[in-house]
């Protein structure tokens, strides 16, 4: 009888080891499943070279600005860089920086939908529209630098931006420095960017002899 029982608590002692080792197994594959998810995504130069490359089909056909025009990839996490001023004439990315997007039902200012953003033409949507847009009539903001530039639409996909006063402006909350995990602040619809980013992008639309191309897609 003591023979069993000394032979019982040894087996309850390994199989309880044995658990502790699957325990430990676990924990181990759940970290490395949270560090691949926390993997910062970065910008695909061969997708924004082929868009580049269309973009400048685009303005040449439409008498837009051939110089440079601005990209923004959408599909990437809102706390990356992923907006870009291209050099068509160097064919490389001049300046990149973040840029926010439309909340739609989400908190105003929050970063819900930081890598999963919902798009929309409609007014009223608080989301913002994919496609094309040509930049002209730069104009006072309440925001950010009080500075702004009108968006107009040139595809079905974004055609009422103008009636939904979607523009191109700056924000006080949005950061100058990548703030992956955590993504940029969301409005209501307009690209907004850090107030030094637009200090710098300013200047190269307003000298621009043309209206400038901005295309956001995803």
């Amino acid at each position: 009888m003591k023979l069993f029982s000394a032979i019982f608590v040894i087996l309850f002692f390994l199989s309880c080891q044995k658990g502790k080792e699957f325990s430990v197994q676990e924990s181990r594959s759940a970290v490395k499943n949270d560090v691949a998810k926390e993997e910062k995504p970065v910008l695909d130069l061969i997708k924004t070279k082929n868009k580049a490359t269309e973009a400048l089909q685009f303005c040449e056909d439409k008498k837009l600005n051939t110089d440079f025009c601005i990209l923004i990839d959408m599909s990437l996490h809102s706390g990356v860089n992923r907006f870009v001023v291209w050099d068509f004439k160097e064919q490389k990315i001049l300046k990149k920086y973040l840029v926010g997007h439309g909340c739609g039902t989400n908190s105003w200012s929050s970063d819900e939908s930081k890598d999963n953003p919902s798009f929309s033409n409609e007014d009223g949507s608080h989301l913002s529209s994919l496609g094309k847009f040509k930049l002209s009539g730069r104009g006072y903001s309440d925001w950010g630098i009080h500075v702004k530039y009108l968006m107009h639409g040139l595809e079905e996909s974004n055609s009422n931006a103008l009636k939904r006063f979607i523009v191109f402006h700056s924000w006080n909350l949005m950061s100058d420095e990548e703030t992956f995990p955590k993504g940029s602040p969301e409005g209501w619809g307009c690209p907004t960017v850090s107030n030094n980013a637009l200090r710098e992008i300013d200047p190269m639309i307003q000298n621009s002899q043309k209206p400038v191309l901005m295309w956001i897609y995803k």
